[in-house]
């Protein structure tokens, strides 16, 4: 397929990205790059500048909230991307209203609850939408353990075992690294 025609298929697909820090952002960003047609982000932090070394934000936008932030850096990219936003902290009962009409969800936590919880409430509530999950981005190097697993309708993406800590940080290769595995499971998802 060219790039035109891959564009053309995008434009009528959605995908739901729940986290807008480091993977979230840089997952919606390749996603725009390539066009899809619409991204419904949802996040209820706001932009710090300990935020910078690895999410796609920028000084200037420190102290924003991250969702409108990175709306307005998408639309900078691509400003034909449709872009529903929601500063809202998701769970178990606004998940599946919020991400009903997406074709994949992209799951972009921190925390190991939040992500188990949005695992646990796509398979009871949406159990046919696929779920791209980021697991194990910390640290640096060993490039090759990042990998794809798909078990049912979940994709993980990650090397599955370095836990983010105060001696081993998500720091930008890794967790763009795992971002970008991210939106290119997505692609695989919805172009296929």
């Amino acid at each position: 397929m060219t790039f035109e025609e891959i564009r053309e298929r995008l434009k009528n697909f959605t995908a739901g990205i729940a986290g807008a820090g480091g993977l979230g952002s840089n997952c919606a960003v390749a996603l725009a790059r390539v066009g899809i047609g619409k991204l419904i982000i949802a996040d209820f932090d706001i932009v710090s500048e300990s935020n910078l070394n690895r999410q796609y934000y920028f000084r200037d936008q420190v102290g924003m909230k991250k969702v409108e932030a990175l709306k307005e850096n998408i639309l900078r990219i691509n400003p034909d991307v449709e872009i529903e936003i929601h500063d809202i902290k998701l769970n178990q009962s606004n998940l599946s209203t919020i991400y009903k009409e997406c074709h994949v969800l992209v799951e972009a936590f921190d925390l190991a609850e939040m992500k188990k919880m949005l695992i646990e409430t796509c398979i009871s509530e949406l159990p046919d939408k696929p779920v791209v999950v980021g697991l194990g981005m910390a640290g640096w190097g060993d490039s090759n353990s990042i990998h794809l697993r798909k078990s049912e309708n979940i994709y993980i993406c990650g090397d599955e075992k370095s836990e983010i800590s105060e001696i081993n940080p998500p720091l930008a290769p890794r967790v763009a690294m795992v971002a970008n595995l991210q939106a290119n499971t997505v692609l695989e998802i919805l172009i296929k």
